[in-house]
């Protein structure tokens, strides 16, 4: 008997049915907001989690939590409450605004939550691929939220099938599911441990079996996670950021290879890998997280500001304003601003009150997905040599559209610089990044850039900019998609059959770097 309730229409909304009685989500149908953005040329969020054990207030707590990881996910969001043992969830798609109304929140009672916030960097867009996952299985039911990627997904999900095994979504944390479901340990801890020690790649997640909660960060520590206290609750989540909406108090960040459990008892930490090199995830730091957030040990917005001045330090200008492209890169730009003693100014609008970009324009008014998002400030703009500030380029495209409003405002010169090196490689740790083919700094070089983008000069981060000002060593970062040197083997890698048969049959140990 089903120990999980749940209020998720039979009928997914903004979908059509299949005729094999699946329901497949329709973009024409979509909110703004839950539509790829064609015109935002960033890298994409992941995903955020967030925890709370022993508040009466649990789902509130988790719902401002989430909010706060907002940023993190855009596509879809969830939650899953524990009373007396028994799980109740609510998923959605959408933002948290949009999936959590208070009649819906009303009907979560319980002190132990868990939630979610998405964004599809493994399988689908679809209402089955939204987290927490809740599932019933032979020891009870559980539910689990994941943020990262797993490199070995695909292999280990093949080898589950041929044994007999179901998957109601495509996501790779439905595979930590399944794993956990057939571990023949007794405790759920411990299941949770058996099943991790055979996952490789980016993973910090928390999961529950209505009685405790499991938390853990992968060996590598590639994405952060953070623990913290509210009165006498445990409070779990992605970034600090989320600890702060509800006044609770930073604890501290769980380490790398690190499972912790929260129960009645408290807090018990467990170290079941074999210690490796840390690999944190270099651009948490550039773009992801925000920065009011502190992780890696280190502020966000202080790593961010000395991005700008580094760019600064590296190569002098002499011109008239410092601009930033809203809003991550704000900080970068007030750091170059401070360090070369050049006037800031905010030359860009951003309007905050506007979703994902939901139409493709014609090329009549191509430019209508930028625009709508961003507008300059002619005032600030006409007749000045500018120094323009992004944290990144991924394909170009964006940043081309933005630099010919400058030039439509009567720039005079534009002088473009990033606060992170080219990016010349895919992500395969939970950041969604196109394949090498369409990105702008793998296929093109600086001159030709500069051309593309129409800009008078155009400079990149270094590496070791990038490193000095997180004041960590470069040997603790994932610096993948700068670099090409990935941590693990990628799902290529797998794919291809390269070490295949250890995957499945032993331990992770050899897939990481030793420590």
């Amino acid at each position: 008997m089903s120990r999980i309730s749940s209020d998720e229409p039979n009928h997914v909304p903004f979908s059509t049915r299949l005729a094999n009685g699946e329901y497949r989500i329709d973009p024409a149908l979509l909110p703004p907001n839950l539509v790829r953005d064609t015109a935002d040329d960033h890298v994409k969020d992941e995903c955020g989690v967030f925890g709370v054990f022993g508040h009466p207030e649990a789902a509130n707590l988790t719902y401002l939590g989430l909010y706060a990881l907002q940023h993190r996910g855009q596509e879809g969001a969830g939650i899953v409450v524990s009373k007396d043992g028994h799980l109740n969830a609510h998923r959605g798609m959408g933002l948290v605004s949009d999936v959590f109304k208070p009649h819906k929140l009303a009907r979560l009672h319980g002190d132990v939550a868990i939630g979610h916030v998405r964004y599809s960097t493994f399988g689908s867009s679809e209402l089955k691929n939204v987290q927490p996952l809740p599932v019933d299985y032979a020891k009870g039911s559980m539910a689990l939220g994941h943020n990262g990627n797993l490199v070995n997904a695909k292999i280990l999900r093949e080898k589950l099938e041929d044994d007999g095994a179901i998957f109601q979504s495509t996501t790779d944390s439905e595979v930590i599911i399944q794993l956990i479901a057939r571990s023949k340990e007794d405790r759920f801890v411990d299941c949770v441990v058996d099943a991790l020690q055979q996952v490789i790649g980016a993973w910090s997640l928390l999961t529950t079996n209505g009685d405790v909660i499991v938390a853990g960060r992968d060996p590598m520590g590639i994405r952060p996670l953070w623990l913290g206290k509210l009165g006498d609750a445990y409070i779990l989540a992605s970034e600090s950021c989320a600890l702060d909406i509800i006044d609770a108090d930073w604890e501290r960040e769980i380490e790398p290879g690190e499972v912790i459990v929260i129960s009645e008892s408290g807090v018990e930490s467990i170290k079941p890998f074999k210690p490796v090199i840390p690999r944190s995830c270099i651009f948490e730091f550039i773009y992801v997280a925000r920065p009011d957030s502190n992780i890696f040990g280190r502020s966000v917005d202080e790593v961010r500001k000395k991005l700008g001045a580094n760019l600064a330090k590296a190569d002098p200008m002499k011109v008239d304003l410092v601009m930033a492209v809203p809003d991550s890169s704000n900080p970068a730009a007030l750091g170059y601003a401070h360090e070369a003693q050049i006037p800031f100014d905010m030359g860009f609008i951003r309007n905050h009150y506007v979703g994902r970009t939901f139409i493709e324009p014609d090329q009549q008014i191509r430019d209508f997905g930028v625009k709508i998002k961003l507008n300059p400030v002619r005032s600030a703009i006409e007749g000045k040599s500018i120094v323009l500030i992004d944290d990144s380029v991924v394909r170009g495209t964006t940043a081309r559209k933005i630099i010919k409003m400058l030039r439509r405002c009567g720039a005079k010169e534009i002088h473009f610089r990033i606060s992170c090196p080219p990016i010349i490689n895919s992500c395969y740790y939970g950041i969604d990044t196109p394949n090498k083919g369409k990105l702008i700094a793998y296929n093109k070089t600086v001159a030709e850039m500069e051309e593309f983008l129409d800009v008078d000069s155009l400079g990149f981060q270094t590496v070791e900019g990038l490193v000095d000002a997180t004041g960590l060593s470069k040997e603790q970062f994932c610096l993948a998609c700068f670099n090409n040197d990935y941590p693990t083997l990628t799902p290529k890698e797998f794919d291809s059959g390269k070490e295949r048969r250890r995957v499945v049959d032993t331990s992770t140990e050899s897939f990481y770097a030793s420590g």
